[in-house]
Order: structure tokens, then sequence, then C-alpha cells
């Protein structure tokens, strides 16, 4: 297997595929300040100062439970990072964590090495500033006190090491290199990973308030084919519905609109069709669904 067959994404931002992306995403603005402010911040201290005087690994984690857009913010943060660069560009690449893990002994380690000290090191060694996110981080860099001795843990070991020592390798060689890494499950991650993490920022459910806002941006944004979509957006008793769907992911609520719909064949027809009474039978569906709410992997929001 070509290591390069993991990089899904490669690009220059301001990309217009990408321009949206962040303020699609409904979360308390401070997750969207820092993380920003984290990435600015990196690149200007480690280009100034060596490794030793900052301690800072070029490496942000999003954590928190599914569906609550930490994969989008980490995509849409090159698009906003580009503006604030001398030259008003910046590099996206996305990596797929899962295509470098392989059950053929020492392979996942190869794969790892290759990838991340001599693939990437290539794309980015014009000192473009460049994010690489690192989807569902957990899938590289499991816990090694956690790892199953009927898993083959030699390689759960080495795998995590390449990790770690690249990323060690492109702190200091590569300053204009930022990894952003999600994990839903970090109780999964190996600490030393998460000890390399120069902030570590929780994304949690949205409250009634961010339910209220999801929903609105859902059926505005839909109301371009479906104007009558619009009017909904604006509705004062819409405020019933998004208490009822509190705590629930971003993911889920915008889910609900359509679970609206498919209430009757005439909203199918017509999603214009929809009415309130449509979305506050499908909130209380969702919310009585047992199989929605889920213990998220023990994270409870800490690390």
């Amino acid at each position: 297997m070509n290591v390069a067959d993991v990089i899904t994404t490669n690009c220059v931002m301001p990309d217009p595929k990408f321009e949206k992306l962040w303020e699609t995403i409904i979360v308390d603005p401070s997750i969207k300040d820092r993380m920003l402010r984290s990435a600015l911040l990196s690149l200007r201290l480690r280009a100034a100062l060596p490794f030793e005087t900052t301690a800072l690994h070029g490496l942000i984690l999003l954590y928190g439970p599914p569906g609550t857009g930490k994969t989008t913010l980490a995509r849409g943060l090159a698009y906003q990072l580009a503006s604030l660069t001398a030259k008003k560009r910046a590099r996206f690449i996305e990596v797929n964590p899962h295509g470098l893990m392989s059950a053929e002994h020492g392979q996942s380690q190869r794969r790892v090495t290759d990838l991340l000290t001599e693939h990437i090191p290539s794309l980015v060694d014009d000192g473009m500033p460049t994010v690489v996110l690192l989807d569902e981080v957990e899938t590289m860099v499991v816990a090694r006190s956690e790892a199953s001795l009927s898993a083959n843990p030699v390689d759960v070991h080495r795998a995590t090491d390449a990790v770690l020592t690249a990323i060690d390798s492109n702190t200091k060689s590569l300053p204009n290199l930022i990894f952003v890494a999600t994990s839903n499950f970090t109780g999964a991650v190996d600490e030393a990973f998460l000890s390399r993490a120069d902030v570590a920022i929780h994304v949690p459910e949205p409250g009634a308030e961010g339910v209220l806002a999801i929903l609105k941006q859902t059926l505005e944004a839909m109301s371009k084919p479906f104007p009558a979509l619009g009017k909904l957006a604006r509705e004062k008793h819409l405020e019933e519905v998004a208490k009822t769907l509190a705590g629930f992911d971003g993911r889920r609520i915008r889910k609900t609109v359509t679970e609206g719909m498919l209430g009757s064949l005439d909203t199918v027809i017509d999603p214009g069709a929809l009415t309130l009474h449509d979305l506050q039978v499908a909130a209380r569906r969702v919310r009585d669904s047992g199989h929605i709410k889920r213990n998220h992997g023990g994270n409870n929001g800490t690390l």
C-alpha cells in the first residue's frame, strides 16, 4: 500500500469548498477562538524560538462525543488561518488513520513512519502554514497501557511510538506544521500523545440555546428550495423543540428536521409543508429513542 493513498485531502486555502465550514458548527465561540489562537501562536513561537523554550509540539486535540463538529472545525481551521498569515495562504491535509493500520506484523509502524516522517514533510517543506487533520486519532495512538495481549500489543506499541517520534521530529524541523487530532474516546488514546497536545479542547453537546441555533440554521439553509421553512425557522415556539433536544449532538439535531418530514407522505412530497407540530413530534421521538443517547466511552468531558 502506498501511504499517499491515506491522504484524502490536500489543498491550499482559501478554497471555496471550505469557506462555510467554520460557521456551520454551532459551539461556544471560545472554542473556535482558542483553536485559532493556539494555531497562530504555535506558528509564531515555533518559528522564532527553540522547542526547549516553548515546549510546543504543534498539536491541537479536539475531544468530545461524536457528532459535535470536531472534524468540521478542524477542516475549517486552515481556511480561517489563511487570512491571518503573511501570504494569506494555508494548506490543509486530511489523513485517514484507519488506512494506516494493518494486521500484518510491523506494517502499521512502517506506514505511520513513512507518512509522518517522509511523505507529509515532503508536501509541506515549502514553509506554507499547514494544518494536518488526524481524525479519530485513537486508531493511530492506542493507549499502550490498555492494549490487549491478544491484539498483538507489540505492534500497538510500535505504531504509537512511531507517531510520537514523528511528532517530536516535525516539531523541530517543520514549525509551519500544525496537527489537529480529534477523538471521541480519549480514554483509548495513549497518555504520551495526550501530553504532547499544546491544547486539549472539549467540544460538548450543545445546550438549549445551541440546539435552537442549529435548528434555525438548518431550516434557513433548507429554505432556498423550500421557502416556507424560512418562516418556520422564525417560529417563536421552536424554542420548545430545542428544549426537548437539549443534550443531543449537532448531527442528530439536524436530522430531527428530516425526521419531522418523515411524519407523513405530504411532507415527504413537499418538505416545505413541515410544521412546528411535526418537529415537536419528531423531537420527542428522538428524545425517547434509547439508542441515541449513549455514554461516550467514559469520556465525561474530561481528560
